[in-house]
């Protein structure tokens, strides 16, 4: 008994020396808001930029807009991990570079939540599997259906493949035209962004680099 009022002690003193361990937690486990609600904040920015939500118009907007939402962040429901999992082992002893290019996607910028419009090319050298071609195309969408930096969707990308297939390297190029900077702030349209994530072989040898980004240029 004296133990367990000990234990309700050190809890309650833990609460009041840092006020914000119950905000952390639900951090950590966020409540998805309804589409009601999604409608009523849209409504709220429709309203927040002097239009009236309520003309004709403007009356289905949120609802559409929630739709778009949805289609747009769709990644977060999809496990890229799951997509390459299925993979095909007779192969011949295949171990040359495998190379799919130009796959285009559409993401959102998580500072603006502005579009970014780009690219990507992805290879890799099997190590005894390889991956149906459209499973790299699909791991690119989920990670680009998020709210992203094109450093970090580009480390992601690459560094899921390394891990699920373990191929002797990995190289992701991607180049983006980043719409929080081309229709907003500096506006500068025109220019790109161009990242890169070269891991295993791609990263070791420089010949092998250098015919990815041959392809690539």
């Amino acid at each position: 008994m004296v133990q367990g009022r000990h234990l309700t002690s050190t809890i309650k003193e833990q609460s009041q020396v840092n006020p914000n361990v119950h905000a952390l937690d639900r951090a950590r486990t966020p409540t998805k808001p309804s589409r009601a609600e999604v409608e009523a904040a849209v409504r709220t920015i429709i309203r927040w930029t002097g239009e009236n939500p309520d003309r004709d118009g403007l009356i289905e907007t949120p609802a559409r807009v929630t739709r778009s939402f949805q289609e747009f962040f769709s990644g977060y429901g999809q496990d890229p991990v799951e997509i390459l999992e299925k993979t095909f082992e007779e192969i011949e002893g295949y171990d040359e570079m495998i190379v799919l290019r130009d796959i285009g996607f559409e993401s959102h910028c998580e500072h603006h939540m502005a579009p970014i419009i780009g690219r990507a090319w992805v290879a890799y050298i099997p190590s005894g599997r390889v991956v149906g071609i459209s499973k790299l195309a699909r791991v690119v969408d989920i990670y680009a259906r998020r709210l992203q930096i094109q450093e970090k969707m580009t480390a992601q990308i690459a560094n899921t493949i390394n891990d699920v297939l373990k191929p002797q390297g990995v190289g992701v190029i991607i180049k983006a035209t980043h719409h929080c900077m081309t229709t907003r702030g500096v506006h500068k349209p025109g220019t790109d962004l161009v990242t890169s994530r070269m891991l295993g072989c791609f990263r070791d040898n420089a010949l092998t680099r250098q015919e990815f980004l041959g392809m690539a240029s």
